[in-house]
């Protein structure tokens, strides 16, 4: 499925490719970001890292890769803050950047990741490595939404808005644990009619 949608999407991403270099012309049309995934020591019983190198003891993170996407935010982004989220009316985010998020086009190369096998089309949106280390100590079974894979959108994503401070993943948590413990293929289609929804209103776009 995500193969046949990449292709048939093609012409979209040469048309957006184009937008985001007139609009934005200092930096690249793609970019990739670390996130955390499945988290497969669950089942080998083995000690990953994160971010930094530094080791969990106790198990929990997930499996790193990178993810794609389109760049919506001017070049070096966060070079002075470091990590933050979006705001609603983020500087940082470009003309094109801000209609990408609105449609939900800028998480479309995730395509690529549903091929690798890092990601599903549904699952709980995989979180920065430096987020999640601060979400796991401050909300409480953040980490059982790795025990899923990671989608390109999720259920909440479809019943909550983006999230913008650790209240906000507090409130959503319980959307990604009902997923991980009721995921079904009628589930899964149910999500996917509601995100073309939730993309034509621009419901939530950060």
């Amino acid at each position: 499925a995500a193969l046949g949608l990449l292709v048939a999407l093609a012409p979209l991403f040469a048309v957006i490719a184009a937008a985001i270099k007139l609009d934005s012309p200092g930096g690249p049309v793609f970019y990739r970001q670390q996130r955390v995934g499945l988290d497969r020591r669950r089942n080998s019983g083995s000690r990953g890292e994160y971010a930094g190198g530094e080791r969990r003891q106790n198990g929990g993170f997930g499996q790193l890769f990178g993810i794609y996407k389109f760049r919506t935010m001017i070049p070096d982004a966060e070079k002075q803050t470091g990590p933050v989220w979006a705001t609603e009316w983020d500087p940082r985010i470009t003309r094109v950047g801000r209609v990408l998020r609105k449609l939900r086009f800028d998480e479309l190369p995730q395509l690529i990741n549903v091929i690798h096998a890092e990601m599903r089309l549904i699952g709980p949106r995989p979180e920065r490595p430096h987020f999640v280390a601060q979400l796991s100590a401050e909300v409480p079974e953040y980490l059982q939404r790795h025990h899923v894979p990671p989608g390109i959108t999720g259920l909440a994503q479809v019943e909550r808005e983006y999230d913008a401070s650790v209240s906000d993943v507090a409130r959503k948590i319980r959307y990604d644990l009902y997923y991980a413990r009721h995921r079904s293929r009628a589930l899964d289609m149910k999500i996917l009619l509601k995100t073309i929804d939730v993309a034509l209103r621009g419901r939530g776009a950060r």
